[in-house]
């Protein structure tokens, strides 16, 4: 096949149309269509395609695949619906994965040019069965940005990659077993389809209920779990952005790190509506974890509950009932020193800290008084410090 028929098929995509705002491919474009009898546009148009495609691989049959493999495009969006059985629509897909099958195969050696530098390479992967067993992996796999990355933020309603997640891992984390245990528990339950609650972790600064959350979207990220970080302030978007996810295949866990209110905060009713009394719902493949230092999440004052209110008992009970609407509490308090020892017994031998039990658990002590008190968190911050003195 010829560099413009190869570009005729390129540019009659349907289905794979969003391939050519990828930038390698922009470029193989250009080479595609550069003149053979001048030598120096297709010189140009040669190295900027393989400057491009080395940035990522020098195996352009793999990246191709790759491209195509995570590709977020109309037939996903029909799969994911049951609407992808149309004939019309499989047969462009058919026409589409043969075609680009044979496009994973351009050479350097069918470029017109005498003295090439740098040559990438090629090799045969059968596209058909490689895309339909990706169809069939999607609620591990996930599909566009969601196969590339499995932790995100909000910016402006749009979900924002995390390009270098927090690698906090479940096998760092001491103490606190059986409250972790719940929550691993709820998420086992959203990845088996099965009903899973909204979960406020609550409870002491420092006592690892973010870590908790963090370190969970790491451990079960492989099994179609998909972590996305909303700001207090961005609890408004929230129903776009489940509407969205609402036919996604993967399960996401709406992650709201340390969340209070002020009693006459907007956001407050904002987030009722989010857990429960919305027209719409919530979603089976979505769960809202909320993390905080208050069991009621509302900052109040004893001015609140002795004001000029004609029905008070109406008005806090209006207070308390955001935290009701979270089908799971777990409370994270403060370590007693039996804990507090114990974490840091497990933190030294994760660290590999050669340090006597005894002078380990006094100088840790001595730290904990120094911080403000004990809490997992000041337990890591001990053995970081006492690893990084012994590597000096």
């Amino acid at each position: 096949m010829t560099s413009e028929v190869l570009q005729t098929k390129l540019h009659s995509l349907v289905i794979f149309r969003n391939l050519l705002q990828n930038p390698v491919i922009q470029k193989l474009d250009v080479l595609l269509c550069a003149p053979s009898e001048n030598t120096l546009k297709l010189a140009d148009a040669y190295g900027a395609f393989t400057a491009a495609l080395f940035t990522h691989t020098t195996d352009w049959s793999q990246f191709l695949m790759d491209s195509v493999l995570e590709d977020e495009n109309l037939y996903i969006h029909a799969y994911c619906q049951n609407l992808s059985a149309d004939k019309a629509l499989q047969d462009c897909l058919d026409w589409e994965l043969d075609f680009l099958q044979e496009l994973s195969l351009f050479s350097p050696e069918q470029v017109p040019l005498e003295d090439k530098p740098a040559l990438w390479s090629t090799h045969a992967i059968p596209f058909a069965a490689t895309y339909h067993q990706r169809l069939k992996d999607l609620p591990q796999r996930g599909y566009g940005i969601f196969a590339r990355h499995h932790v995100f933020t909000v910016n402006n309603g749009e979900l924002v990659p995390v390009k270098h997640p927090d690698p906090q891992s479940l096998a760092q984390l001491s103490g606190y077993e059986q409250e972790r245990s719940q929550v691993i528990a709820n998420t086992r339950a959203l990845l088996a389809g099965k009903p899973a609650s909204n979960v406020l972790l609550y409870g002491d600064a420092g006592t690892g209920k973010s870590s908790t959350v963090k370190a969970i979207a790491n451990e079960f990220a492989s099994e179609g779990l998909r972590l996305i970080e909303v700001k207090k302030a961005q609890l408004y978007q929230i129903p776009d952005i489940v509407e969205r996810l609402s036919l996604n295949p993967l399960k996401f866990i709406l992650f709201i790190d340390d969340l209070s209110f002020s009693s006459n905060d907007n956001d407050f009713s904002a987030l009722k509506a989010i857990l429960e009394g919305s027209v719409s719902s919530r979603g089976k493949n979505l769960a809202i974890y909320a993390t905080s230092n208050r069991r009621h999440l509302i900052k109040e004052s004893f001015a609140d509950r002795d004001g000029d209110e004609i029905h008070l008992a109406d008005t806090m009970q209006e207070l308390l009932s955001l935290s009701a609407r979270f089908g799971l509490t777990v409370t994270f308090s403060r370590p007693d020193k039996t804990l507090y020892q114990h974490i840091v017994e497990n933190l030294a031998v994760l660290y590999d800290l050669s340090v006597p039990k005894d002078q380990l658990l006094a100088q840790a002590e001595t730290f904990a008084l120094r911080a403000g008190g004990r809490s997992p968190r000041t337990a890591k911050q001990f053995i970081e410090q006492l690893k990084a003195r012994e590597n000096t």
